[in-house]
């Protein structure tokens, strides 16, 4: 008997689990595959956005969800998604571009089988207008969003993810049949705001290791993302940590993506592990975790998934919402409050085997609630969807992924390789070098929504040219941040590259005029992208002259109180408005001859024509 299909579409990938939103996805479809459904999941790339205007490859493991789904499909958005907005709050379908919408449409065509769509968080639930009728719509909410923003007001902060009001939080929700809420708190109050169907579920985490009572504590732990709520919390946190911080008192060990946010500076008692591949290499390193989280909503993955590794966990009474806690460990007020009851236990030998007690009572009534709510959400599918669900049974087998053979073309000091297919994790290649693009669309002759991309990769080895005529000349790219920024390749072989990536589309293009020149400096006007020109961003400018290319320093960029403005030419995303501006260029003589400015920003290519001398752009009226 087939098993019937679950479309899932979610704004973050399933793979790597680096995040709790990641987690609670994979556990998600993790039970929807035990009901006996097949999961499509659909990656709407937002996160991959975010990430590299942040400066940072989005850990995105497109490889492993093929493993793990029946059928993955990618949706790129055309335009970037605003994380600031100048009214209140954002309305419920800011964050749903019409291309997600689009997408629906398409696969409920191309797959009428499909039983159940399952769109995760509120404010992609425009999508489910485009299910046709007689499919079961369902949401995971993740967390509660009206007036969220409400929670950055102690930390003097502005949020930078998604909040609105009541009344559209309940117009999304009001677009499913069932929201299904991560803890009993948001799911009260999601009952009273929307007619759809509330239904508690609570992830389940298997246990991966049996509890373990440490004798003494010599190292405790965190892990997170680089979220606004970790950052402030574990900030907070190791601030208290290690201002008193001696020797003999345990190491905090903070791992994970949020180190990135943390900043390089060693503090006392304080050791940044950074991104770990392994996370039981984590949880096997520490003695017990801390979870002194001072904001959020949802349930704190983290808290769950170090009970299933068996370690004791300390935590505030946000950090164990969702988890009914009884011991004081697990409800403390704030920071001072979680580190006097580690600093209490640190050579405690019976404390640490209570505390160790009442960790694995709580993971046990917690799991039994989960397996519960599981049970439940997949009698409540069946009865809507009918009985052609068999019982419990194994996961969809992988499909089967084809290989493609990379092509390389030889560049002065090194080599450039284009690896086509669905890419990993990992942002360089062990083989091929150092990323550097990404395509933004799938490659030709691929399916609709491919995952698949074109990746091009750099290495300071010469080689032989096999297969590539044109480089990555006419294509849209997205650029791999850790190049633009580091300076990992000779300065030849970076001038090189640069004169390649000189032929991709650019996301702006601008003209500029001379306005000053000293000894190994020149100034130019230009009408710069509007988040340019205010704070500091690192980035390179690439000088490219017909018989040459020079890597530039960016200096001083000011903006000018023109009353005509520069030429801009075009932009290719809604949110580059054009300002003029002044620029300052360091490390090269200004061109006689014209030439092109190139400049690189994480993700963004900027192609600035420079005119010969004598000559000078045209001003727009």
């Amino acid at each position: 008997m087939s098993r019937p299909t679950v479309l899932v579409i979610a704004p973050m990938p399933a793979f790597p689990t680096s995040a709790g939103n990641r987690r609670r996805l994979v556990t998600t479809c993790e039970s929807l595959a035990r009901g006996g459904f097949a999961v499509d999941l659909a990656y709407f790339a937002h996160e991959d956005q975010i990430y590299r205007r942040f400066g940072q490859h989005p850990p995105t493991d497109a490889s492993a969800m093929a493993r793990h789904f029946q059928r993955t499909f990618r949706i790129e958005p055309k335009a970037a998604i605003p994380l600031k907005t100048r009214a209140r709050h954002f309305r419920i379908d800011d964050w749903c571009p019409d291309e997600l919408v689009d997408f629906v449409a398409w696969y409920c065509a191309a797959y009428p089988e499909t039983r159940a769509v399952l769109v995760n968080y509120v404010f992609l639930s425009r999508c489910l207008v485009a299910v046709p009728p007689g499919r079961l719509t369902l949401i995971d909410t993740h967390d509660r969003f009206a007036d969220r923003q409400a929670q950055y007001r102690p930390f003097r902060a502005e949020p930078n993810f998604f909040y609105t009001d009541a009344a559209g939080e309940a117009a999304g929700l009001d677009r499913a049949d069932v929201v299904l809420a991560i803890q009993a708190e948001e799911a009260a109050h999601f009952a009273a705001i929307t007619r759809a169907h509330i239904h508690l579920l609570p992830p389940h985490f298997p246990a991966r290791r049996p509890f373990r009572a440490p004798e003494r504590l010599a190292r405790i732990g965190f892990i997170g993302h680089g979220n606004d709520p970790n950052l402030f919390s574990i900030g907070r946190f190791a601030e208290a940590w290690s201002a008193d911080w001696r020797p003999g008192r345990p190491i905090l060990v903070i791992a994970g993506e949020i180190c990135a946010g943390l900043g390089a500076r060693p503090r006392p008692g304080i050791e940044l592990a950074g991104y770990v591949d392994r996370i039981e290499d984590f949880y096997d390193g520490v003695d017990l975790v801390v979870a002194p989280m001072l904001m959020g909503s949802g349930l704190k993955m983290k808290v769950a998934e170090a009970l299933s590794f068996g370690v004791p966990v300390i935590g505030t009474s946000i950090g164990f919402e969702g988890f009914s806690p009884i011991a004081p460990a697990h409800r403390c007020a704030g920071v001072d409050e979680v580190k006097a009851q580690v600093l209490t236990l640190v050579e405690d030998a019976r404390g640490l085997a209570a505390l160790t007690e009442a960790c694995a009572n709580l993971f046990a009534s917690y799991n039994s609630g989960t397996q519960a709510a599981e049970d439940a959400l997949l009698t409540l599918l069946r009865a809507h969807i009918g009985d052609l669900i068999p019982e419990r049974g194994d996961a969809v087998p992988p499909a089967a992924i084809d290989g493609h053979d990379p092509v390389t073309l030889a560049l002065p000091g090194g080599a450039l390789t284009c690896v086509a297919g669905l890419g990993t994790a990992e942002p360089d290649d062990a083989r091929h070098g150092i990323l550097i693009a990404t395509e933004r669309a799938a490659p030709p002759g691929t399916a609709p929504y491919s995952p698949e991309r074109r990746r091009w990769f750099v290495q300071a080895e010469q080689g032989p040219s096999r297969g590539i005529a044109s480089g990555l000349a006419g294509a849209e790219v997205a650029l791999g941040p850790e190049w633009v920024r580091g300076r990992r390749l000779p300065p030849a072989l970076r001038a090189a590259v640069a004169v390649e990536i000189a032929g991709v589309q650019p996301d702006w293009e601008a003209e500029a005029r001379l306005v000053g020149a000293g000894p190994r400096r020149f100034v130019v006007a230009l009408a710069l992208p509007s988040h340019l020109v205010v704070g500091r961003h690192p980035g390179a400018a690439f000088l490219i002259e017909p018989d040459a290319a020079l890597e530039l320093t960016l200096g001083a960029i000011t903006p000018l109180g023109l009353a005509q403005g520069l030429p801009f030419l075009s932009a290719t995303r809604t949110d580059l408005a054009p300002v003029p501006a002044s620029l300052t260029l360091d490390g090269g003589e200004a061109p006689t001859n014209g030439g092109l400015l190139l400049i690189l920003h994480d993700d963004l290519v900027g192609r600035v024509r420079l005119p010969a001398a004598g000559s000078s752009p045209g001003l727009h009226p």
